[in-house]
């Protein structure tokens, strides 16, 4: 009865500390969700008109985040949006009396690709300096917004693909002409067949020009007048705005349409390609990325190193120094991995690199600079105490008699390892795995030595070959959080962005986990008879 007793204590310890756990990540999850998802809803639009304690009547337009009552005087905490000729977009007012609002049905929000969102009212839309008319100035608008993104978009295409593809064979077909003056073979028929190859291309690439300068002019061209509170109008390029929409108009609907559209937008767009400003695809693109390549490394590394620990090296003093020895390297601060992969990697190995294949490019590095190559590797080694642990004890959990009996029949160590033990243990490699890649898609401090940067000019894999480019730098969700909450000149801005993005991580994380988990039991059903 004691015993019974005993364990009834631990069952309800157990129990009340996994209650506590998922309770903590259901507020974590919760919190993350309604202070960021909240920001993509289409706020209402509220004008309001101010009595300050001193001075004359105030008139502002925005979005009401606070108001609250303090004595006789009111304090409200208002988005005017407007930062390019209002700035600052977040206003802290206060009102001898409670404010006059009203929210005009007729009010414009437009989120720009710079300088946050705008409030007004439309006035006109222009083309070249001349009005445009139309039965639904609504309609138009949202027509000419379409064909402006639809040119900026052929636009980025022809930048990043086409003239990058040119770009690349021209100053391939350069190198090839430098190592060929090198070695003294650059005769005359060579220069010609060179010069024509060169100018062949250069053709191409001033016709791509053409086109490029053609589509950012007619971009350019379409134009509205946006009147704000106070009565001025102000002329804003529609290449320069992202979506626009009337809050106060707007159904549950509408809305609803609205949310998804801005999640989308967050999660697909990108700030170098014209995006806005909180565009978090290149993020997500190099966290993912970033996160397969550190699991194609440390994966045959953790567990070629746990089958030799387990299965080969015996019990003796240099596996109990190995051993320790790893352990230990699973406590080590993440940022001494980053001031290692820094000297070893980049310097070291990246440069050594440079110095043997890419002379020719000096002293400008490829790959003795941080590039996602290098971080990939930093945090493999970051991780790998994680799987080696993880395999280790899965070997030591299959029985002994499978290894006897294969050996038995004939197998050699070899054949019993591949065809018996290994797969066998996959279940608990997919554990390390899930810990790895948990512990290395959250780590920050690590990757600004080694690579990430907070905006990249162009995507580590693109159309030009060899298409994967370990070479460039990365974004990377973490440090883009990072950024947003301490770096960020507009703090009160991007505070909703900080925990979008810290909820995108999360859900990242835990869908590459899930994958991982629905794939280890599925191998374990698979095997679950072999030991019995």
């Amino acid at each position: 009865m004691t015993a019974m007793k005993q364990n009834d204590r631990w069952r309800w310890l157990t129990a009340g500390a996994v209650a506590v756990c998922l309770l903590a990540f259901t507020l974590l999850i919760g919190l993350l969700g309604w202070q960021g998802v909240r920001a993509f809803w289409p706020q209402p639009v509220d004008q309001y008109q101010f009595q300050p304690p001193e001075g004359s009547a105030v008139m502002v337009l925005g979005e009401t985040l606070q108001k609250q009552q303090q004595g006789e005087q009111w304090r409200y905490v208002v988005k005017t949006g407007n930062r390019d000729f209002a700035a600052p977009d977040f206003r802290v007012l206060y009102s001898q009396g409670e404010a006059k609002t009203r929210r005009p049905v007729e009010v414009l929000v437009l989120q720009r690709r710079n300088g946050g969102n705008a409030y007004g009212w439309l006035v006109e839309l222009r083309q070249d300096n001349e009005v445009m008319t139309a039965q639904s100035r609504d309609a138009l608008l949202h027509q000419r917004l379409q064909q402006v993104h639809e040119q900026l978009r052929q636009a980025s295409n022809i930048r990043r693909i086409e003239m990058a593809r040119l770009n690349a064979q021209l100053e391939s077909l350069q190198q090839q002409a430098d190592e060929q003056q090198r070695n003294g073979s650059f005769s005359l028929e060579v220069q010609s067949e060179f010069d024509a190859n060169r100018t062949a291309l250069q053709r191409r690439f001033n016709v791509l020009a053409q086109q490029l300068t053609h589509l950012q002019h007619e971009s350019q061209r379409d134009t509205l007048v946006l009147r704000d509170v106070n009565g001025v109008d102000h002329t804003i390029p529609l290449a320069q705005v992202v979506d626009a929409w009337y809050p106060n108009a707007m159904t549950l609907t509408n809305k609803t349409l609205h949310f998804f559209s801005q999640i989308w937008q967050f999660v697909s767009d990108s700030p170098t390609s014209g995006g806005g400003e909180s565009g978090a695809f290149p993020a997500i693109f190099g966290t993912v990325l970033m996160v397969l390549l550190m699991s194609i490394i440390v994966m045959p590394l953790g567990v070629i190193a746990a089958v030799w620990l387990h299965e080969y090296a015996g019990r003796n003093a240099l596996t109990r120094l190995v051993r320790i020895a790893v352990v230990n390297l699973a406590g080590v601060p993440s940022i001494v991995y980053g001031v290692f992969g820094l000297g070893f990697f980049v310097w070291l190995i990246g440069g050594t690199i440079d110095q043997l294949f890419f002379s020719s490019t000096l002293p400008n590095p490829t790959f003795g600079t941080p590039g996602l190559l290098w971080a990939a590797l930093t945090l493999a080694l970051l991780t790998l105490p994680v799987v080696i642990v993880a395999t280790e004890e899965g070997l030591s959990r299959i029985p002994d008699n499978l290894r006897q009996g294969s050996l038995a029949l004939g197998a050699t160590q070899a054949e019993t390892l591949w065809r018996v033990v290994l797969p066998l243990a996959v279940p608990a490699m997919l554990t390390g795995l899930i810990l790895a890649v948990a512990r290395a898609a959250g780590e920050t401090a690590p990757l600004m030595l080694v690579g990430v940067v907070k905006m990249v000019p162009e995507l580590p894999v693109d159309a030009v070959f060899p298409y994967l480019h370990l070479d460039r730098k990365f974004m990377h969700l973490g440090f883009q959080i990072y950024d947003l909450a301490f770096q960020s000149p507009n703090i009160d801005a991007d505070r909703p962005l900080v925990y979008a993005t810290a909820l995108l991580l999360v859900v990242i994380i835990l869908s590459l986990n899930l994958l991982a988990m629905a794939l280890r039991h599925r191998l374990r059903e698979r095997y679950r008879l072999m030991t019995h």
